[in-house]
């Protein structure tokens, strides 16, 4: 036998793959259990032979993410096998995720919970942007937490290593609704800001227990935007009209927004200014958030251990669609980025969201 043959079939064998949790194209997901200790993980199987072009790049980002970035606040990749013409990503179990928390209307969370969710994805964030690192998939069901109450980012298949010349990226990533109108506008050329964007709509999310900005087409979720926050003026965000796909989309008075927040208190809210702005230049980052005062003031973060949970375990899910072989992860329904359209439910309706494990 092959010794690479040999020494995927004792890898695999370490660990026992049981019921599905998640399915996708090229993807289905498995909890599982280390044979020797009774450890729960997740099991990842990758479809590759079922991809047109064999490996794809979102499971290469995700295998050599994961193998790089080791924090409390990333989950864990324990062990990489193939079998056949399957890779197997083997991950750390996760009991629940943030979404399952906000969505939880028998559970009751306070301002110190909100800050420790909060601070543990910061850190979490600011620890993969030093690594030069973008994540660009920032939503609620990429945030899962153990048991311990640990938070941790998950899903890096549409990660991207970013220089400090900037390089041409695709603006065709993040669920639309976590999504920055820099790159609903089509911005090739952008920084960790569109992270800090995300972060900044699902702490919103997180006091008011539904999505904050969530439109059904892409001009739809700049209107959103816009009623709710006002239209950008050159001074707000100096150049914007200059970018690849704007339009103008309408006139809308600026709101103080933040009072529908109040709840969270006025340094939470001046945080969240801080996420939102619309210039992602003047956009706090992750390692600036992290020294507001915010964290600092009264009442201090709840520790992990001691957060809400939901009680129930996460129900299967379909897994999100990927960006593979240079094809975007949103389905284009015509030319433009104004038309194209992401996979996501419409707002309102009891439609269950295209979540990814791990």
């Amino acid at each position: 036998m092959d010794l690479a043959v040999r020494e995927n079939s004792q890898r695999a064998a370490r660990w026992e793959k049981g019921v599905k949790v998640g399915e996708g194209t090229f993807a289905n997901v498995y909890k599982g259990i280390e044979r020797s200790t009774g450890r729960k993980v997740a099991i990842k199987k990758i479809k590759a032979g079922e991809m047109k072009d064999g490996l794809d790049m979102t499971a290469l980002r995700e295998v050599k993410f994961l193998q790089e970035l080791h924090h409390p606040n990333i989950i864990a990749l324990l062990d990489v096998f193939s079998v056949k013409q399957n890779i197997n990503l083997v991950l750390e179990f996760l009991d629940t995720d943030l979404e399952a928390v906000i969505r939880d209307k028998a559970l009751i969370f306070q301002n110190a919970d909100i800050k420790s969710w909060i601070a543990m994805s910061l850190r979490g964030l600011e620890y993969i942007h030093r690594n030069g690192v973008l994540h660009r998939d920032l939503k609620p069901n990429n945030l899962l937490i153990a048991s311990n109450g640990e938070l941790k980012i998950a899903d890096f298949g549409l990660a991207r290593e970013f220089g400090d010349a900037g390089s041409k990226m695709t603006c065709q990533v993040i669920t639309r609704w976590y999504r920055p109108p820099e790159l609903l506008f089509g911005s090739r050329f952008y920084s960790t800001a569109v992270d800090m964007w995300s972060i900044g709509t699902i702490f919103v999310e997180l006091i008011l227990r539904v999505p904050f900005l969530s439109g059904e087409t892409d001009i739809d979720q700049l209107k959103k935007t816009f009623h709710a926050m006002g239209t950008p003026t050159e001074q707000d965000w100096p150049g914007h009209t200059k970018l690849p796909d704007y339009h103008e989309i309408g006139s809308y008075p600026k709101n103080p927004w933040w009072n529908m927040i109040s709840s969270i208190g006025k340094e939470g809210q001046d945080l969240v200014k801080d996420m939102l702005k619309y210039d992602p230049v003047a956009r706090v980052s992750a390692r600036k958030a992290l020294e507001h005062r915010f964290f600092s003031s009264y009442p201090r973060p709840t520790p992990p251990a001691s957060l809400p949970k939901p009680l129930a375990e996460l129900r299967p899910r379909a897994l999100a669609p990927d960006e593979t072989q240079g094809k975007p992860a949103l389905k284009s329904s015509g030319s433009g980025a104004m038309k194209r359209k992401a996979e996501s439910p419409q707002p309102g309706r009891n439609v269950a969201r295209k979540l990814v494990f791990a």
